[in-house]
């Protein structure tokens, strides 16, 4: 069994926070990074969600430049009684490797934050989750869209609470080419061996890849109808703005792919997301390929499904859910 790291904090007293009841039970662990920060809203808005918790790791900055982000989105979006708890602040092997040219050095550049008034529960990240999983009346859909450290390091140290996994729809991996080597997308790549200890855990898995999320192309027609809404949705559009500058930049988008919330939307409604059975393994040995998702999704290995793999994207009603939890958000201020 893994240790916690020795910077997880004690558990707080008192009651963990149940939800609303209303809609599918999620945990949204996340490193934000500008579309976290926007599955953060969708997750926490869409009446399809009942939003328990949010949990940071480190990967598109340190966890706790990621953990300030989730405070600060909440505040600015209104979002209270939903406990926010810091995660590992590294991958399981290796050394953290940051995304600060996508982000910038904050992790959230673009607009600018005041002193976020969301607070950050005192649990570790893993020890939050688990307690939810431990106290909720029924299963849980975790929903990681950042590296895979947090929910391995849970099924390690408590290998029953995947029992208690609905299901996991994480944001990683790709059916085609990465994005940060030529064939590992940044999530899966970050912490390759925590994927692998999640995919071989007992609790089922949908990847929402890189094929898939690049499709939801943050274009200025949706900024201008983030634009239109509120200040929340004013901030979203810096956030855009900011990031739709760094992917002109490193990889010549015309419009940014906003990556995280396809894994909610998954969530929100599956047929937005349409999935296929298919034989998945990551890559952790491959010179050039370490942190590759390998889809099978031909079955030309002889070896059965252990995941569904996101294959499309219904990118006009996936925009409208994005904007309408905006302005969802934006009303109850």
């Amino acid at each position: 069994m893994l240790p916690l790291p020795p910077s997880a904090r004690h558990p707080r007293a008192g009651a963990i926070w149940l939800g609303s009841g209303v809609g599918t039970p999620v945990i949204l662990d996340c490193d934000p990074g500008h579309d976290d920060a926007i599955a953060i809203l969708l997750a926490a808005a869409d009446p399809a969600i009942d939003l328990l918790a949010i949990t940071t790791v480190a990967g598109n900055q340190t966890v706790d430049k990621t953990t300030l982000n989730a405070r600060r989105m909440c505040t600015v979006a209104g979002i209270t009684g939903v406990p926010i708890a810091a995660g590992c602040a590294g991958p399981l092997t290796g050394t953290l490797r940051v995304a600060a040219d996508v982000h910038g050095e904050s992790g959230l550049d673009g607009p600018a934050f005041g002193p976020p008034t969301v607070g950050e529960d005192r649990a570790h990240a893993v020890e939050l989750i688990h307690r939810i999983l431990d106290t909720h009346p029924a299963p849980v859909t975790l929903v990681p869209t950042g590296p895979l450290t947090n929910i391995a390091l849970l099924f390690t140290r408590y290998p029953g609470d995947a029992a208690k996994v609905a299901e996991i729809v994480l944001m990683g991996g790709s059916l085609d080419r990465g994005n940060v080597t030529p064939y590992a997308e940044f999530n899966i790549f970050t912490d390759p061996e925590a994927a692998a200890i999640v995919l071989a855990g007992a609790a089922p898995v949908t990847f929402c890849g890189l094929n898939v999320t690049h499709q939801a192309l943050v274009t200025p027609e949706v900024v201008a109808r983030l634009e239109r809404l509120s200040e929340l949705g004013r901030v979203c559009a810096e956030l855009m703005t900011f990031f739709g500058s760094t992917y002109r930049r490193l990889w010549g988008f015309a419009a940014p792919p906003l990556h995280d919330p396809v894994a909610v939307a998954r969530v929100i409604d599956p047929t937005l997301v349409p999935c296929v059975d298919a034989y998945v393994e990551i890559e952790l040995h491959g010179k050039h390929t370490r942190g590759a998702t390998v889809v099978d999704h031909h079955f030309s290995l002889g070896r059965p499904a252990n995941a569904r793999v996101a294959m499309s994207l219904d990118v006009p009603r996936f925009w409208d859910h994005v904007v309408n939890a905006v302005a969802r958000l934006s009303a109850a201020r």
